[in-house]
């Protein structure tokens, strides 16, 4: 651990000399400043250091810099936010201040990602397709509804106009790379092209991934191959400067052999077959876009989406199939009016949308092919919302800017399945921000908002098969059953949470150009009727005499989802960013804790205290860079079984990224780096879940523009 912060801070020392030595001797210079902007944090593009809660915004240069391998990759960015599931990609999913699974939205260029399994991953897209990952952590049912809970995971995949340059109306874009960790290797290709007025334009890529079993830093080998083809295809038609309209389609196809539950370090074995498992999942959406120069009522958006994702697992040892295919169709029609009232400024945002979720599970070894845990069933939410931001000048005399950014939303949803009743329910999600800025320097901020999260059709139609176990009190240990019940009387999960904090941000501070922004806060959530899954198996199955054991409902061997908790979560966020044209340092801090209001007992997916730091100097002008990460977590012991305790650790990242941005080599990028460079074994999602060892890394693109 010694050794890793040592090098790192090093190597950040280094980067902060360079740039204050060499500012005096570069008075001229002036460095573009290019603010952040958030698009779904209000709907309304701003920057987000002026959104009046916690939004990161990852762009693409970051991501590239990273060199992600998966999604899991980018999160160490983001305080607040982590990747649940373990190593393999499989598995993976997003974790939005302690809440996950159904408490976390994720869209792919605006369009519902709906797959929810208990044991899948749900970032069915490769990382080279992404121009940007935003990541809105807190509530957002105000205007997105169900799902919302925790936060908002957005990502925003590439356009034409990332490729080329002005003047080129055609481009490409091919690139490989290479990961030791688990003998990855990546191959992918783009083309672009645009019309001479720039009306027309379309953009594809397809990328390639094959990789193999994972080295795990405690030096055990997890069996994880993959084969992974993914591609975009995306066109925009703009007739004139009012009107733009887009299409596109995104792919994600996998293929590898995991164990059945492919979370956490699990080998397949008794219980946990290893599986053929095939991932096929589509994305479809049009948009337009209508907003024409001589009117300030209309900017108006129109979105309609269609999402197919399948799972197929194969058992390798025997002959059993299941699957579990989940469709969402959607669409969602807003638009930003805005106002001059003279010392202030006005934009609302308002809209509805309506998306319904279908999902058919199949499994070979039933008599009518339904798959256990796996209803057939409808989802559909209808909503409605309006949020207001008012931006006053000089509000009662003081100076500076006043912004309050009040909304709410109205839904509306039901489900049905032929295996139970039909459920509908609705709810009223409000919300209202604060913000001042004295000076722009300077932004003070709170929140308050209620969200919530209905109750998934799996959630509530869970039945057939769960488990086999024997029983133990049988001479024979012949199998019992535990079945899924369904519960039709489940309730939406609902939150009450409260936020304040505050931001700095300044320009030319070190240097002619430079920038510094930090901005933190606290927040506090109540979150009541959490839905659980509640086991129950007889005592008598494990050799007591009372209860007999026995299959079924009928001898109390049976599992359902339940409203069981009322939790309390609050934690603190910092994160804080530094460029130059010489030196850049950005890091991240968060803590969260997360307690049972009634039994005090620890609930939610917390994390350790999480230091985050990434900084580098620049040569060259700034066509190479020399950098690294450091991640440092205290003890974990927000825990309420002492073997579930996980150790403090420290793991760094170096790299390096040569990019001529001039001369025949102009378009030509090197990336080479080492993860882990310590081999340090460490864990992140739960005691005795190992992370991946030392990782070499190599990565090489050329960029062409006609």
């Amino acid at each position: 651990m010694k050794k890793t912060y040592l090098m790192s801070a090093a190597i950040l020392g280094a980067a902060i000399q360079a740039d204050i030595a060499v500012a005096q001797d570069d008075e001229e210079f002036e460095l573009a400043q290019i603010d952040e902007i958030t698009v779904y944090a209000t709907r309304n593009p701003i920057p987000a250091f002026d959104y009046p809660g916690q939004v990161t915004v990852i762009g693409e240069d970051i991501i590239d810099d990273i060199n992600p391998s998966t999604i899991a990759d980018i999160f160490t960015a983001v305080p607040g936010a982590s990747i649940g599931g373990g190593p393999r990609r499989t598995g993976q999913t997003p974790d939005i201040r302690g809440l996950s699974g159904e408490g976390v939205l994720v869209l792919f260029d605006g369009a519902r990602q709906s797959f929810l399994s208990g044991h899948d991953g749900r970032f069915f897209i490769d990382p080279d397709l992404l121009r940007a990952v935003e990541v809105v952590r807190g509530p957002g049912s105000a205007l997105y509804g169900s799902g919302a809970l925790g936060g908002v995971v957005a990502m925003r995949t590439i356009t034409a106009s990332d490729l080329l340059e002005d003047g080129e109306t055609a481009g490409f874009k091919v690139g490989s790379g290479y990961q030791s960790v688990n003998d990855e290797f990546r191959v992918s290709g783009t083309g672009v092209w645009r019309s001479n007025d720039n009306r027309f334009d379309v953009v594809g890529n397809l990328t390639f991934r094959l990789s193999e079993d994972i080295e795990l830093g405690s030096g055990v080998t997890l069996p994880a191959n993959d084969e992974v083809v993914s591609s975009l295809l995306k066109t925009s038609f703009r007739p004139n400067e009012e009107w733009e309209l887009s299409a596109s389609w995104i792919r994600f196809g996998g293929d590898s052999i995991d164990p059945n539950n492919p979370q956490g370090n699990n080998i397949g074995g008794p219980g946990n077959d290893n599986v053929f498992r095939n991932i096929d999942t589509n994305t479809f959406q049009g948009t337009v876009n209508y907003n024409p120069a001589d009117s300030d009522l209309i900017d108006a958006n129109l979105v309609a989406y269609l999402t197919k994702n399948e799972v197929e697992e194969a058992e390798v040892n025997t002959t059993r199939i299941v699957s579990r295919e989940v469709e969402t169709f959607g669409v969602s029609l807003d638009n930003r009016s805005r106002f001059d009232l003279g010392p202030a400024a006005l934009t609302l945002t308002y809209g509805g949308e309506f998306y319904r979720d279908e999902q058919t599970g199949f499994d070979n070894t039933t008599p009518d092919g339904t798959r256990g845990g796996v209803p057939n069933a409808t989802a559909k939410f209808y909503g409605a919302f309006v949020q207001g931001e008012l931006a006053v000048d000089s509000p009662l005399g003081a100076p500076g800017v006043l912004t309050l950014l009040p909304g709410v939303r109205w839904d509306k949803f039901q489900t049905s399945a032929s295996s139970g009743p039909n459920t509908d329910d609705e709810a009223l999600s409000p919300k209202v921000g604060v913000s001042y800025k004295p000076i722009d320097a300077l932004i003070i901020f709170g929140n308050w908002s209620e969200a919530y999260r209905a109750p998934s059709f799996n959630e509530i139609y869970a039945d057939n098969v769960h488990f086999q176990i024997p029983n133990f009190s049988s001479p024979s240990f012949e199998l019992v059953t535990n079945f899924f019940i369904p519960n039709p009387d489940l309730v939406p999960e609902e939150s009450q949470t409260w936020e304040v904090g505050a931001g700095l941000d300044f320009e030319n501070l070190f240097s002619n150009g430079d920038s510094f922004t930090i901005k933190g806060s606290y927040f506090k959530s109540d979150v009541t009727n959490l839905i659980d899954l509640e086991v129950n198996i007889p005592a008598g199955c494990f050799g007591a005499p009372f209860p007999p054991c026995g299959t079924g409902e009928a001898f109390g061997n049976f599992s359902r989802n339940v409203n069981v908790t009322n939790a309390e979560l609050d934690g603190v966020e910092i994160e804080a960013n530094y460029d130059s044209r010489f030196a850049y340092l950005r890091g991240n801090f968060s803590t969260i804790d997360g307690r049972d209001m009634d039994s005090g007992d620890f609930v939610g997916i917390l994390t350790p205290d999480i230091y985050y730091i990434d900084g580098g100097v620049k040569f060259a002008g700034g066509d190479m860079r020399l950098g690294g990460r450091l991640s440092l977590a205290s003890t974990f012991d927000k825990v309420n079984d002492p073997n579930d305790i996980r150790d403090s650790y420290a793991v760094g990242d170096i790299y390096a990224v040569w990019e001529p941005s001039s001369g025949g080599l102009k378009g030509i990028r090197v990336d080479l780096g080492v993860d882990n460079i310590t081999d340090t074994d460490y864990q992140i999602v739960a005691a005795g879940v190992s992370e991946p060892g030392r990782n070499y890394k190599i990565a090489v693109s050329w960029r062409q523009g006609f």
